[in-house]
């Protein structure tokens, strides 16, 4: 693991500064969002790859692969979280206050 995070140092900091720019933005965007069926079986999937990085199930290439991917993506919710959460932090702040 310390091997992939000094070697793929790049990748990493790059995966938290487009997470960073995607919260940002996703903070103005309203939409539907997921329903709970289908976030429901993303977490599952995301559990079991995570389970199958730690048990070392998928051995050789495909393994280093299934590390890195989830190790990019760690990365990428972390910067996408304090990406929304600075965007909630300045909006807050320079909103003008409602008038009713």
């Amino acid at each position: 693991m310390p091997y992939l995070v000094s070697f793929h140092m790049g990748w990493l900091i790059g995966s938290v500064l487009l997470g960073f720019c995607m919260g940002w933005i996703s903070v103005v965007q309203r939409g539907n969002g997921t329903s709970k069926v289908t976030a429901r079986w993303l977490a599952v999937l995301v559990a079991a790859l995570a389970a199958a990085s730690f048990t070392h199930v998928v051995p050789g290439r495909f393994g280093y692969w299934l590390d890195l991917a989830l190790i990019m993506f760690a990365c990428y919710l972390v910067g996408c979280t304090i990406g929304a959460w600075l965007r909630d932090r300045v909006v807050a702040r320079t909103a003008p206050p409602a008038v009713l």
